[in-house]
């Protein structure tokens, strides 16, 4: 099958790479100028000149980038099947819609105010108490459009420096780790789970992501798989669906945020699950039979910021898969991620602190569970 992606990133190199043992053919419609994919076919369109010849190419479509015009969406449903479909991408792309969805099917977030001006964020912030975090309704990823106020006065500096019109104000939350699920839903309504992955950020941008928890008890699993199976149904959703969520010190999950696509903390599933996630993806759209997701061993993610190790470094390691993106080094960048995988989650850590080492600016690993 022809698979046109929207969006021409790692996300959508790394489908591709995915798709080619099932007999795919894939086809990038870049809309921002700058794709790095350096694969497949790519159809550089940022003034939506090319629609058609994207269209006349391809089977089916998804996305690798949320951050797309819906009304262009919702254009491509018009002439193909879009996988997922135009609603999850308008649900994401706004904040307070994604808030209201959370509500109505019941699934915890923290407190949360939605306000139109510095004097409002002013009062929001005092109304929940400080510390709030403050992030645009709409755009915004790996930290960028977001402020943590201190104090309710410095809600005129956080205003301005976030720049947008309308804000979310989310109460700070006494979490005891950041965790995230992924979740794969076939045509036919079959769902399947991941093993819940616990995230290390640092300044807004993913680090780490280790998988499964081995201090996670059941019942939490089966909560976050009751959240995220809600989310599906409810947007009649194909594909893969991450959302990021935070465990507090009672054990109960609060949800940040969802993501309609394949995402960075499941990419630890390229080595250390059955199946992974970008081919359980595209098993999803083209309606093939799902696979399996069970985790084949503790695995951790180390995402490379900025500045790219060494490779025969890397691989010296025992257990380590390096997966490059083929982009330039800069500040900031997403550039590869390393997978290690162990026998034992003691033996990954000490295996994670090694990689650690070796990729420039990485902090050290810290997670909640102690090997």
């Amino acid at each position: 099958m022809h698979i046109g992606v929207l969006g021409a990133g790692q996300l959508g190199r790394m489908l591709a790479l995915s798709g080619y043992p099932l007999g795919n053919r894939f086809t990038f419609l870049d809309t921002t100028g700058k794709p790095s994919a350096g694969i497949g076919e790519v159809i550089v369109d940022p003034d939506n000149q090319h629609l058609a010849a994207f269209l006349a190419k391809v089977d089916v479509v998804t996305y690798e980038f949320e951050h797309l015009p819906v009304q262009l969406v919702r254009e491509i449903e018009q002439h193909k099947p879009v996988y997922p479909g135009s609603r999850a991408i308008e649900v994401c792309q706004n904040r307070v819609e994604e808030k209201a969805l959370f509500d109505r099917l019941n699934i915890p977030t923290p407190a949360y105010r939605v306000v139109e001006s510095a004097e409002q964020l002013e009062a929001a912030a005092r109304e929940l108490g400080c510390p709030v975090v403050a992030k645009s309704v709409t755009e915004g990823y790996d930290g960028k459009g977001q402020a943590v106020l201190k104090a309710p006065g410095q809600a005129g500096g956080a205003w301005e420096s976030i720049g947008h019109t309308q804000l979310i104000v989310e109460a700070f939350v006494d979490f005891v780790r950041e965790v995230s699920m992924i979740a794969v839903r076939g045509r036919d309504g079959e769902v399947k789970f991941y093993p819940m992955a616990e995230n290390v950020h640092v300044d807004g941008i993913l680090r780490y992501s280790i998988a499964p928890l081995p201090d996670l008890d059941d019942s939490v699993q089966q909560t976050a798989d009751s959240y995220i199976r809600a989310l599906l149904d409810e947007l009649d959703y194909v594909g893969v669906l991450a959302l990021e969520l935070f465990q507090t010190r009672d054990g109960g999950l609060l949800a940040n945020e969802m993501a309609p696509r394949v995402h960075n903390s499941g990419h630890w599933t390229m080595n250390g699950a059955v199946t992974s996630q970008f081919e359980n993806h595209l098993r999803a759209v083209q309606g093939l039979p799902l696979g399996d997701t069970h985790a084949i061993a503790p695995t951790c993610m180390v995402n490379v910021i900025g500045r790219e190790p060494a490779s025969a470094d890397v691989l010296k390691l025992p257990n380590a898969h390096l997966h490059r993106y083929d982009k330039s080094e800069r500040a900031g960048r997403k550039l590869a991620h390393i997978n290690l995988v162990a026998s034992t989650h003691e033996a990954l850590f000490k295996q994670v602190q090694a990689c650690a080492a070796l990729v420039p600016d990485a902090p050290p690993p810290t997670f909640h569970f102690v090997p």
